[in-house]
């Protein structure tokens, strides 16, 4: 059947609901940049496509403002989406929302792809593309200001908050790397680590000791992002002393991690420390036939347009493994 389905962004796209007695030439996990590039490439190859994505858009939706994806010189992350979403929207393909994958599992070369609410399809391919979610700090103020001067991408954001004083949570190599990128930028960093010492690499260390506008402040335990319409500051105690103290900055990123939705396949491909599934570079994982692009990877560097790039190369990588069988 048939159906106009509202993507949650204002767009109406037409698709097929996903069947159970179908067996797809390839299943799509997600609903991502990586995942839409995807599709577009298997729909483009006449490859009959499913996908299922608890939110289409991903972390991109919550994203306020992105100027480094070509083609536009600033565009709102929504906005992005809806883009993406109407690219895909071309095309007659099956799809489910709102829903999450609890396992899969391989029969003769078939995977069977089992959701949340019982319902299993198969597949004669699957492309893995749940992304990540960014490690919050589960603080008053964080969701109530992210996207209002709590951002988790230094990358992403960093040159909206030119010349203001700013925090950065987190005193490990990612937290570091991302108060040096910062500091080119911004008037002043605070770098905020739990910990009673950085544990960044020593070189990032000592290169950020000798950045002259960032202090890094150890042993505090953050305690509240505060502001209304936009951040006014951030509330910390100290470890040590017992005081709560207060540093008032414009911004605040949030640099502890991330964490892969990758909880549906451990047992079935090989995941590295972090969680993150292990592909090769053409974004095969260990098991044949099941691919994985995005952030949920071991790739380096998790941008928009390197989970897009991801996403076309398993989709071709995909397509080459069902010409041969």
């Amino acid at each position: 059947m048939e159906f106009n389905l509202d993507l949650g962004l204002g767009v109406e796209t037409n698709t097929t609901d996903v069947n159970v007695n179908e067996i797809y030439e390839s299943f799509i996990i997600g609903g991502g940049p990586a995942a839409m590039t995807a599709a577009v490439y298997l729909m483009r190859k006449g490859i009959k496509t499913a996908i299922v994505a608890g939110k289409i858009g991903g972390q991109v939706g919550d994203t306020k403002g992105i100027e480094n994806y070509m083609g536009y010189n600033y565009i709102e992350g929504d906005e992005l989406v809806t883009k993406f979403s109407s690219q895909v929207r071309q095309f007659e393909i099956a799809f489910r929302e709102n829903t999450f994958v609890e396992n899969i599992r391989v029969e003769d070369g078939i995977k069977f792809i089992k959701l949340s609410d019982g319902i299993e399809y198969r597949a004669k391919t699957v492309i893995i593309a749940a992304g990540s979610k960014w490690r919050q700090l589960n603080v008053p103020g964080e969701d109530k200001l992210r996207g209002r001067g709590v951002c988790y991408c230094a990358i992403c954001d960093g040159p909206f908050f030119k010349g203001l004083d700013i925090a950065v949570v987190g005193g490990g190599n990612s937290g570091v790397e991302a108060a040096l990128d910062l500091s080119k930028m911004v008037k002043s960093i605070k770098v905020l680590e739990f910990a009673d010492k950085l544990n960044a690499d020593k070189v990032l260390v000592d290169k950020l000791l000798e950045t002259p506008n960032i202090e890094a402040i150890t042993s505090a335990q953050v305690v509240e992002i505060l502001g209304d319409q936009g951040v006014s500051g951030i509330k910390y105690k100290d470890r040590v002393s017992g005081e709560e103290k207060i540093v008032e900055v414009e911004g605040v990123f949030v640099e502890i991690g991330l964490v892969p939705n990758s909880q549906f396949v451990e047992g079935l491909v090989e995941l590295n420390k972090f969680k993150e599934i292990v592909v090769n570079k053409g974004c095969e994982t260990t098991v044949e036939g099941i691919y994985a692009c995005g952030d949920i990877t071991d790739v380096p560097f998790k941008q928009i347009i390197i989970a897009s790039g991801e996403g076309a190369k398993a989709a071709l990588s995909a397509c080459e493994y069902l010409n041969k069988h």
